[in-house]
C-alpha cells in the first residue's frame, strides 16, 4: 500500500465514499472468513480465521465462510474440502452454507455489466508486459499504474480484453479499528484497476465486494496486507451503490526474515489432530492473555471447547492497536 496522506483539495469523482465508521452495530454483527484453495490452511490463515471468529462470536453476530476459488489455474484439488475439514476439527462453526465464489459468475457478471452501463468501467486489450514497458521508473516488486490507454477504447480490439474500472484521481479514506485512518489515491497507485480478466475470469476485488454486499457482511476483519485493497473495494461500493463495511486489519504473521507466511513460500500446514495447541499460538499471537490454566496439552486432540469459550468472552482486539506485522516462531 502506498503511504498515508493528508486529504488534498482535489476534484473527488462521484462515487468516492465517506469514511466509514470503525464498528458495526453489535445487533447486526455480521463477519466471514474466505479462504482460497490454494493449499491447505497454515498459522497465519488460522489468525485471520481466529480474529474474524472471535470479533463475530463476541457480538453475538455470524460468522459465514466463503471459498474464494476464482481462479482455477491456481487452485490445488482436495485443498477446498481440507480447509473446511480443518475449520472443523479446530471448533470453528460457521453460520449457513459454505459459499464458493466459483459458483456466483453470474453475479459478477451483472455487476460488470453495472459498471459498463454507467460508464464506469471499459474494455482494455493491453497486456501486462507493454505497461511495464512504458513504465518511466519501474520498482521491481510494486504495482505499476495504468496509463489509461484504453479508455477511448480499446487499442487492439482483435485481442482478448479484461475490464477495467474506471479510477478518477482523488483520496479514498476509511477509518480502520485497528490502524486507524487509512489513504489511498488509487488512481496514482494503480490507475484503473482489472475487475475482469483477459482470459474472462473474474477478478478477486470485484467478486469480494459483490459477496461481502450479498452477505450484508457488516465488518470485513482480515490480515493487514489487503489494506491496500479496502480502498479499490470501496470505489466499488460506491460504484455500485453497495453499503461499505467496517474494517478491522489484523497484523501480518512473519518468520524471523520478516516475510509474510503464505502457501506459495510453503508455510505449514495446520496440525489438526491437535487444534489446541495452534489455537493457544494464534491467542498469544494477538495479544489475548488466556489464563494458564486453559492452556492444553501440547499433545492434546479434540477441539479446545474451553479455551474457545474463554477466548469469545474476552475477545480484546484494541491490544493490537496500530501493528501491521509481528514475528511469529512455530
Amino acid at each position: 500500500m502506498g503511504p498515508r496522506q493528508e486529504n488534498k483539495s482535489v476534484a473527488q469523482p462521484e462515487f468516492l465514499p465517506r469514511p466509514v465508521a470503525p464498528h458495526p452495530t453489535p445487533a447486526l454483527y455480521r463477519g466471514r472468513f474466505a479462504p482460497s484453495p490454494t493449499g491447505d490452511l497454515h498459522f497465519g490463515s488460522l489468525i485471520a480465521a481466529v480474529g474474524s471468529y472471535l470479533a463475530a462470536r463476541h457480538a453475538g453476530g455470524q460468522w459465514f465462510v466463503r471459498i474464494e476459488d476464482l481462479d482455477p489455474p491456481r487452485e490445488v484439488p482436495g485443498s477446498a474440502d481440507r480447509i473446511l475439514r480443518t475449520l472443523e476439527a479446530f471448533g470453528f462453526e460457521w453460520d449457513g452454507e459454505v459459499v464458493y465464489q466459483s459458483k456466483r459468475h453470474e453475479a459478477y457478471r451483472a455487476a460488470a455489466q453495472q459498471l459498463l452501463q454507467l460508464g464506469l468501467a471499459y474494455e482494455c486489450s493491453c497486456s501486462r508486459a507493454e505497461i511495464a514497458a512504458a513504465a518511466t521508473f519501474p520498482v521491481k516488486g510494486e504495482e505499476i499504474p495504468y496509463p489509461g490507454w484504453c479508455r477511448r477504447g480499446p487499442l487492439a480490439p482483435a485481442r482478448q480484453r479484461a475490464l477495467r474500472l474506471l479510477v478518477r484521481d482523488g483520496t479514498v479514506d476509511f477509518t480502520d479499528a485497528l490502524q486507524g485512518v487509512v489513504s489511498s489515491n488509487v488512481a496514482a497507485e494503480s490507475g484503473d484497476f482489472v475487475i475482469r480478466r483477459r482470459d474472462g475470469l473474474f477478478a478477486y476485488q470485484l467478486a469480494v465486494t459483490v459477496d461481502d454486499a450479498a452477505q450484508d457482511i457488516t465488518e470485513v476483519v482480515r490480515g493487514a496486507d489487503l489494506l491496500s485493497s479496502t480502498c479499490r473495494q470501496i470505489l466499488l461500493q460506491r460504484a455500485l451503490s453497495l453499503s461499505t463495511p467496517a474494517y478491522l486489519h489484523l497484523p501480518l504473521a512473519v518468520d524471523m526474515s520478516g516475510v509474510k507466511l503464505s502457501k506459495s513460500l510453503g508455510a505449514a500446514a495446520l496440525d489438526a489432530r491437535r487444534p489446541g495447541r495452534s489455537l493457544w499460538q494464534a491467542l498469544k499471537f494477538l495479544r489475548q492473555s488466556p489464563p494458564p490454566e486453559l492452556r492444553p496439552d501440547m499433545e492434546a486432540t479434540g477441539k479446545p471447547a474451553q479455551l474457545w469459550s474463554w477466548a469469545i468472552r474476552q475477545w480484546n482486539p484494541r491490544a493490537l492497536g496500530g501493528v501491521q506485522s509481528a514475528c511469529v516462531q512455530l
